[in-house]
């Protein structure tokens, strides 16, 4: 009987192992034109082979298995592109199946549970969030009402500045990411809460020092990854239990700091008074007629989004092209002049100034194309199954656009490692939509890119208009490139400045 027993289970055994393996075949059957990968790894897959920085590990392995391949972290099936064919094939006739993101266990603290428009799902929640971002908080309408908050926050960096180089005697040596920081920092906090937390002009309150803490503490927690990521396994047995307490950690410290803020802003609501309305009074006022979509959570999300997208973005990019432009001489007179010959001496540049001033413009779109401070992109993930450049790509892929190594394709630019910005003087920008691709492409691209390339405009401009720049010695900059989401550089730049003193008169004048 009981051997009758184990035949029988071992006959339905065998038949379920039979069905399985031809469902699978036909599974594979339906993508049997896979993009080329290299060799993996049980349970790893391809994690073995990523190093830092992983966008130049990626463009190495493009090299052998062309501009489309696909790897394996642990489970889960990854594609990467980097050709200008491949991109618009994504986000154009596919740009709805890879609007979506993949839900990467790490992202789901600091994002609120993936409620962020960075992170949520493609459907009515993303819809909802992204509609508030485009007419809400970046339209023009209401970038311009924040004009003079960017325009005050830009004189206080000029006037900083002058006040280090009159104390050194005239020349000083100038570490520039701190006065950038300051910068960015400032003007997206005056947007949201109609504070200031950075400068000489702040009172170092308790408050201050939370805020410049916490900010910190995100921005470090926010670009750590592990394997438990993608292999659960993993983190079931423990892995990255310390990475993830300080991630819950800043996240509690981060909710206690952001609800203090909604509720003060809220306690005030009806108040009468001249001040401009903040970002934090508009998401209130939505969170009125809105309240089953827009919770204090969804807003502190926001909050959360705009502080690590519109800061370390815009620093670590004026960073980059000042550091090009001082191993370039040429390039940062040619750019001087065309702001003393619009823009003139009596006055700091604006942000009207911005569409005259195409040289500048080249130095940005230049400094985007060889440091994009999104080297990847944020990763895109497919709801179905769909083709690219002929390859077959299932279903739950997630999808790398590695902007870093098609913005250095030599089948591409030319030249392409050179810092040349005559490259784009005279072109529009739809002749480079899809080989330049510093914000995303398609829906899920960056909403606040017209922020963007407002700061920095008005950031670059002011620094090259209101002061002489040199190299510490005859040495270059060192161009390496550091750790991070936003690719900042691996050593700060420091520069020898001199103040302009017929234009610094009128600017400080203006303060």
């Amino acid at each position: 009987m009981e051997e009758t027993f184990l035949y029988c289970l071992s006959a339905l055994s065998f038949i379920a192992l039979f069905f399985l393996s031809k469902l699978l075949i036909s599974k594979r059957g339906k993508a049997k034109k896979l993009p080329p990968c290299p060799p993996s790894l049980p349970i790893l897959g391809h994690l073995h082979l990523i190093g830092a920085p992983v966008h130049r590990t990626l463009e190495r392995i493009s090299q052998r298995y062309g501009p489309v391949f696909s790897l394996s972290f642990g489970s889960l099936p990854v594609v990467v592109i980097s050709s200008p064919s491949a991109v618009e094939e994504c986000f154009g006739k596919n740009d709805i199946i890879f609007a979506n993101r993949p839900r990467i266990e790490g992202w789901r603290e600091l994002s609120y549970n993936f409620t962020t428009v960075g992170t949520s799902s493609y459907g009515p929640l993303w819809r909802n969030l992204r509609r508030i971002s485009v007419l809400e908080i970046f339209s023009s309408t209401r970038l311009n009402s924040f004009l003079g908050i960017r325009l005050e926050e830009l004189r206080f960096l000029v006037k900083n500045l002058h006040k280090t180089v009159t104390e050194h005697g005239g020349v000083s040596r100038v570490e520039m990411r701190p006065r950038l920081q300051e910068l960015t920092f400032n003007v997206i906090m005056r947007m949201l809460s109609g504070k200031r937390y950075f400068g000489d002009e702040v009172d170092n309150s308790d408050e201050a020092k939370n805020f410049r803490e916490i900010t910190s503490t995100f921005f470090e927690v926010s670009g750590i990854s592990d394997l438990g990521d993608f292999i659960p396994m993993l983190r079931w047995l423990g892995l990255g239990r310390g990475k993830q307490k300080k991630i819950v950690e800043t996240k509690r410290k981060a909710d206690m700091f952001l609800q203090g803020l909604i509720e003060e802003h809220r306690n005030r609501t009806g108040e009468r008074t001249n001040r401009t309305k903040t970002i934090i009074d508009v998401m209130l006022e939505l969170q009125s007629s809105e309240a089953e979509s827009f919770s204090d959570d969804v807003i502190k999300g926001m909050i959360l989004l705009l502080l690590s997208a519109g800061t370390d973005t815009s620093t670590v990019t004026m960073e980059w092209a000042m550091s090009l432009m001082l191993n370039n001489p040429a390039s940062l007179d040619k750019a001087r002049v065309e702001l003393d010959n619009y823009v003139g001496q009596d006055r700091l540049i604006d942000e009207q100034d911005l569409p005259h001033l195409p040289y500048l413009q080249s130095v940005i779109n230049e400094t985007l194309r060889l440091f994009p401070p999104g080297p990847l992109l944020v990763p895109h993930y497919s709801s179905s199954d769909a083709t690219i450049q002929g390859f077959d790509v299932p279903q739950g892929t997630m999808l790398f656009v590695n902007a870093w190594a098609l913005h250095r394709d030599p089948t591409v630019w030319d030249d392409p490692t050179s810092f040349r910005p005559e490259r784009f003087e005279g072109l529009d920008q739809a002749s480079y939509t899809h080989t330049l691709l510093p914000f995303g492409l398609g829906r899920r691209a960056c909403p606040g890119a017209g922020l963007a390339h407002r700061m920095l405009g008005l950031g670059l401009g002011a620094l090259i208009q209101c002061f002489d720049w040199e190299r510490v010695g005859e040495e270059l900059v060192d161009l390496s490139e550091g750790t991070g989401l936003t690719m900042p550089k691996a050593q700060p730049l420091k520069g020898l400045c001199r103040s302009r003193n017929s234009i610094i008169t009128n600017v400080l004048s203006q303060l």
